[in-house]
């Protein structure tokens, strides 16, 4: 996520939505078609205010889960309450997805996100079982 924040703040004072159409030439993307619109729609309404709140936003998400992955590494507990925690967040949104259409990748990152929630459970279940 550092990076990507890096990258976006790469982007500021430049014409984004002209790096985009350079990007959909590059990969023979015609800029008429649904995806490759809305893509080069979406970089012409960057402004430098929301590449700032965006490379912001990316940062503190990269601290988040820096922390979290420390906290993982040495076994800290409040650590496993927010990988499930936050990992649960990310359910609702991908049941969703399904509900929208069916897709090997829509319920593969369901079945990997409830595992991964799952293992956190467990671990402070068998914590709490274990005592202080």
């Amino acid at each position: 996520m550092f990076l990507a924040g890096s990258g976006i703040l790469s982007l500021l004072h430049k014409d984004v939505q002209a790096i985009a159409a350079e990007l959909l030439t590059h990969f023979q993307l015609n800029a008429a078609k649904d995806y490759p619109s809305i893509f080069l729609d979406a970089a012409g309404k960057l402004t430098d205010a929301r590449l700032w709140t965006l490379a912001a936003t990316a940062a503190v998400y990269g601290t988040v889960r820096f922390i979290e992955a420390y906290g993982l590494w040495r076994e800290r507990r409040w650590a496993e309450w927010l990988a499930a925690g936050s990992g649960g967040l990310y359910i609702p949104f991908e049941i969703y997805e399904m509900t929208r259409g069916f897709g090997w990748l829509s319920v593969a990152a369901l079945v990997i996100n409830v595992a991964i929630v799952g293992v956190m459970v467990d671990a402070l279940r068998h914590q709490r079982a274990a005592g202080p």
